[in-house]
C-alpha cells in the first residue's frame, strides 16, 4: 500500500474513533467501555500528546547525529551522566506510557545503550512533576514523596539491570561505536538546533498543561490560564526556525520519519486501548473485571495485595494524572498504602498498549524482562512502604 493510501487509512480510522457515536450504541458494558475509551483516547491524546511526540521523535532521528546519542547515552558513555539525565527526563516531559514510546524508539535506534534508554522509557511517564504534586496533595505527602524517590531509583536500577541482563547483546550491538561527536559535521550552530528542539518540547508540555485544583491561584493556575498563548508563542518560534534555518530536503525527511513512527505505533496503541477498556473500563466505569473485586484484592499490605496491584497497574492504561483519582477511589474502598504505591510505580510507566508497541521495538524477550522487573520492584517497594506507613 502506498504511503498516501496508508495516511488516508489512518486518518479515516482516527476520525472514526474521534466521532464514534457511543451514546447511541447499545452494546454490553465491556464492549461499550472499550469503544468509549478508544474514543476518549483519540480525542484527548492523539492530537495533543502523540502528534507532538511523533514530531519530536522524528526530529531526534533526523537532526540529532548518531554520534551525539552514542556519546551521551551509548554503551561507552559516562554512566553517571547518561543514567542521571535519563532518570529525571520525566520532570520535563508530561507524557504517558504510550506517548513516551516514539521518543524511546528514536534514541534507542540512534544508538543509545539499552540501560539509559530503558531509564528514559520508565522515567518519562513516571516522574511527571504535576502528577507527583497532585499525589502529595490528594493522597498524602508520604505517597507523593515515596513516588518521587521510587520513580527516580526505579529508572536507574531497572536500566542497569536491563543493561547487565543483556550485556552480551549490547556489546555486540555497540561493537562499532568507535567514532566521536567531533567527527560529525553539523549543518547549523548548536544554539539554533537547541531553540528548535526546545520549542517542540515546550509545545508538548504546555498544550497538555493540566487543569489546577479548584481554588488554586498559584503559578500552576496562572500558566494554565495562558497555556494557549504560551503554546502559540512556541509554535511561532518553531515556524520561524523551520523556515529560516532548515533546508527543504531536511524538512521532507523529518516529516517522512515522523510518519513512519506514527504508522508503526498508532495501530498497536489503538488496539491495546480497546483491549484495556474491555477488561478494566474507564475511570469510574466498569469493564469485564469489576473494580470492587480489584479493591477487595488490594486491601492491607500482604505480598499478594502488592503483587496483584502491580500486575493490574502494569496492564491498565493510565493517561497522565488519571492514576490519582483512580487511587483516591480505591483507597476509599479499602486499598492499603503499600499496594497504592505499587500501583503508582508500575501503572504510569506501563500499560497493555505500551507493552504491545514496546515488543515491536526491542523484541519479546527484552519487553518481558522489563515488565517483570517493574512488577517485582513495585511489589517490593509497596511492601516496604506499607510496613512503614500504616
Amino acid at each position: 500500500m502506498k504511503d498516501w493510501k496508508k495516511f488516508l487509512f489512518i486518518v479515516a480510522i482516527f476520525l472514526g474513533c474521534f466521532y464514534l457515536p457511543i451514546e447511541k450504541m447499545h452494546f454490553s458494558n465491556p464492549v461499550f467501555e472499550a469503544l468509549a475509551l478508544v474514543k476518549w483516547y483519540a480525542r484527548e491524546h492523539v492530537l495533543l500528546c502523540l502528534l507532538p511526540a511523533f514530531f519530536i521523535a522524528g526530529a531526534i532521528s533526523v537532526f540529532i547525529s548518531q554520534a551525539s546519542v552514542i556519546k551521551y547515552f551509548g554503551a561507552k558513555a559516562n554512566k553517571i551522566l547518561s543514567y542521571g539525565v535519563a532518570s529525571v527526563s520525566g520532570t520535563i516531559l508530561a507524557v504517558c506510557s504510550c506517548t513516551v514510546l516514539p521518543l524511546f524508539s528514536s534514541i534507542y535506534k540512534r544508538g543509545a545503550g539499552l540501560g539509559p534508554a530503558i531509564a528514559f522509557l520508565y522515567s518519562g511517564p513516571a516522574i511527571n512533576v504535576l502528577a507527583i504534586i497532585l499525589t502529595g496533595r490528594i493522597l498524602g505527602w508520604q505517597l507523593g514523596l515515596a513516588r518521587a524517590i521510587g520513580a527516580i531509583l526505579f529508572s536507574v536500577v531497572i536500566g542497569l539491570l536491563m543493561h547487565l541482563i543483556f550485556l552480551k547483546e549490547e556489546r555486540a550491538r555497540h561493537a562499532n561505536d568507535d567514532f566521536t561527536i567531533e567527527e560529525v559535521k553539523e549543518n547549523r550552530p548548536l544554539w539554533k538546533t537547541t531553540v528548535y528542539f526546545f520549542s517542540l518540547v515546550a509545545i508538548l508540555v504546555f498544550v497538555n498543561w493540566g487543569k489546577p485544583l479548584e481554588g488554586d491561584t498559584g503559578l500552576w493556575s496562572i500558566i494554565y490560564s495562558y497555556k494557549w498563548w504560551v503554546t502559540g508563542f512556541f509554535l511561532a518560534v518553531l515556524a520561524f526556525s523551520l523556515f529560516r534555518w532548515f533546508e527543504k530536503e531536511e524538512l521532507k525527511e523529518w516529516t517522512h520519519v515522523t510518519w513512519t513512527f506514527a504508522l508503526q505505533i498508532l495501530p498497536l496503541l489503538l488496539g491495546g486501548v480497546l483491549i484495556s477498556g474491555f477488561l478494566l473500563g474507564r475511570v469510574g466505569h466498569e469493564g469485564i473485571i469489576p473494580s470492587k473485586y480489584i479493591a477487595a484484592l488490594v486491601g492491607g499490605n500482604s505480598l499478594w495485595a502488592n503483587f496483584f496491584s502491580s500486575i493490574v497497574a502494569a496492564f491498565m492504561y493510565f493517561a497522565t494524572l488519571t492514576e490519582v483519582p483512580i487511587l483516591q477511589g480505591l483507597i476509599g474502598s479499602g486499598m492499603g498504602k503499600g499496594p497504592a504505591l505499587a500501583l503508582l510505580l508500575a501503572g504510569p510507566a506501563l500499560s497493555l498498549p505500551s507493552v504491545l508497541v514496546l515488543r515491536s521495538i526491542i523484541g519479546i524477550k527484552k519487553t518481558f524482562i522489563y515488565v517483570i522487573l517493574v512488577i517485582i520492584m513495585a511489589t517490593i517497594s509497596g511492601m516496604i512502604f506499607g510496613s512503614i506507613i500504616k
